[in-house]
């Protein structure tokens, strides 16, 4: 459709996030269109990924707490799910996003490490890395490769990362769109 507005997405970032997770929900959403601002959460937009990649951050979170986002997904990883958890501005925004009705998700360590203890999970089916589930509220769909319980949505960890990354674009843009990003991917 000309001139339709594009879903926007913010994803945190901190030393530690997991590499294939950020780098998986970045591009899978950018290839579906989806208007994605990654933001550190450290001080400086330079980043060292879990495994050692380097990645360079759009903006500090600083600069994007007034702006709404349709999305807010956090990568795992640990310490980054720890930093994410850290970031009390990060939190605020978070709570705002669910309070709001906009969605929100993480993958991995986050759900437990970052979502959890600050009540973003409280009456939400989750998953997440098998390591981190005794402190899911609400165990019931842990097992699964992804849980989309209402607006929030979650993940397991780094091999679930494009399964997740295409159900966030399906629920943002439509599963036409999905498929569109998913085949010439050859999944």
């Amino acid at each position: 459709i000309s001139g339709a507005v594009m879903p926007t997405a913010l994803i945190p970032i901190a030393d530690g996030s997991e590499d294939i997770e950020t780098v998986t929900l970045i591009d899978v959403l950018r290839r579906a269109g989806v208007e994605v601002t990654v933001a550190s959460v450290t001080g400086t937009p330079d980043i060292v990924a879990a495994r050692g990649t380097r990645i360079r951050a759009d903006a500090l979170i600083d600069d994007v707490m007034a702006q709404d986002f349709d999305l807010i997904v956090l990568p795992g990883g640990m310490p980054g799910a720890k930093a994410l958890a850290d970031s009390k501005k990060l939190i605020d925004k978070l709570h705002g996003q669910r309070d709001s009705g906009r969605l929100y998700g993480a993958i991995c360590a986050a759900p437990a490490v970052a979502l959890a203890p600050h009540g973003l999970l409280d009456g939400v089916a989750a998953t997440g890395h098998p390591a981190f589930t005794d402190a899911l509220p609400d165990k019931s769909r842990m097992e699964e490769r992804v849980v989309h319980d209402g607006q929030c949505l979650t993940s397991r960890g780094p091999g679930t990362a494009l399964e997740f990354a295409l159900t966030l674009v399906e629920t943002l843009c439509g599963r036409e769109k999905r498929d569109t990003v998913a085949s010439p991917m050859v999944l």
